[in-house]
């Protein structure tokens, strides 16, 4: 839903510098990796070491590339099914590692919000392998409380603001992505059932 209403704005935002990028010979799938690789680095470094917001701000920065790379891809027209799995599957890297990041970093200061990264990391896995598994088979799944954009949107926001001092914010973002998700799974899961009857 929030991928939806923002989608469109940002891309205009980002279109001159993707076609910047572009003449300068810089394909997507080259964004795509450094934008994961970057925001996977970030958050295995600077969370677990509890630089929340600084970690929040760098993991940011690098997480707009997945909107440029998909930019670049329209404007260049050279989108592929190569592209969009590699896109997908370097997503789930950088979200496992911005929750992993999180899981160490509690691990050490708070036993309860250490599983619910753990949590978050599994279900936001689950999430999309549902949403894949379904479609490879010819069935609809799509939707939920909180898909991608809304889970990590929430986490940012709410672990950058635990970074300056409001450490019940983070506790609260990682009890509404825990549970929003696995909401979100159920949601996926019946929805695949009431397709396949």
């Amino acid at each position: 839903m929030l991928n939806g209403l923002i989608r469109g704005p940002i891309t205009k935002i980002l279109t001159p510098p993707a076609r910047g990028l572009l003449r300068l010979g810089v394909t997507p799938n080259m964004v795509t990796a450094t934008g994961a690789f970057g925001a996977a680095a970030s958050a295995l470094i600077l969370f677990p070491t509890g630089h929340l917001f600084g970690g929040t701000l760098t993991i940011s920065a690098f997480i707009l590339s997945d909107l440029v790379d998909g930019t670049m891809a329209r404007i260049s027209g050279k989108s592929s099914r190569w592209g969009a799995l590699l896109d997908s599957t370097l997503d789930r890297v950088g979200d496992a590692a911005i929750f992993g990041g999180l899981l160490l970093y509690y691990a050490h200061h708070d036993q309860l919000l250490a599983v619910l990264a753990g949590v978050c990391l599994v279900s936001g896995g689950l999430v999309p392998y549902v949403k894949a598994k379904a479609e490879s088979l010819g069935i609809a799944c799509d939707g939920g409380i909180a898909e991608r954009a809304e889970r990590i949107t929430t986490i940012l926001v709410t672990t950058g603001l635990a970074g300056l001092g409001l450490p019940y914010v983070g506790a609260i973002g990682l009890w509404l992505i825990a549970v929003a998700s696995i909401v979100t799974f159920g949601q996926r899961m019946a929805q695949v059932w009431r397709n396949d009857v």
